[in-house]
């Protein structure tokens, strides 16, 4: 493999490997917002806010941390038939399907700039009774979603070096 393949391997693998290092910690951040709804609820009345910015946090751990579960194969898989295949040819396959994958992203990407710019052009807010912009979490979810795309790109890299005997890292 060239050496710029090798380097935007190196790079977006980097990149993700630290984004998803601290993202994974939002779940305590969305943890912590619904444990003080919790314990509002029995204390006071419980603020407006609290679940849909449980939500939002959540959003933001999934989305940004598609790349890192891409990267380590943390993604749900059919082992069924796939364990049994020899490692060039799950290589083979996985090349294949991460073309799926890429078209997928590419396509959720493009609408997520849309989303966005609507949001941002029009102030866009949530239909709840706080009501928040919307365009903070779009945002985010574009740059999971490019995150992921960008990790997608590395995967067929890997996968294609992969099935010709070498190995990218």
């Amino acid at each position: 493999m060239p050496n710029a393949i090798r380097r935007y391997v190196r790079l977006i693998d980097r990149t993700n490997h630290y984004v998803g290092l601290v993202v994974m910690y939002m779940i305590f951040l969305m943890i912590g917002i619904l444990l003080y709804s919790s314990i509002m609820k029995t204390v006071a009345i419980p603020p407006l806010w609290t679940l849909e910015m449980a939500q939002f946090a959540m959003v933001a751990y999934y989305m940004v941390g598609g790349g890192w579960a891409l990267q380590n194969d943390a993604h749900v898989r059919m082992d069924l038939i796939y364990a049994r295949w020899s490692p060039r040819t799950k290589a083979l396959v996985d090349s294949i399907t991460v073309l799926f994958l890429i078209f997928y992203l590419s396509l959720l990407l493009y609408g997520g700039f849309s989303s966005t710019s609507y949001a941002l052009k029009y102030g866009e807010t949530s239909y709840s009774a706080w009501s928040p912009y919307m365009a903070p979490i779009k945002i985010i979810m574009c740059i999971g979603i490019a995150l992921t795309l960008l990790q997608a790109i590395a995967q067929l890299f890997k996968d294609i070096a992969h099935a010709r005997g070498e190995e990218l890292s």
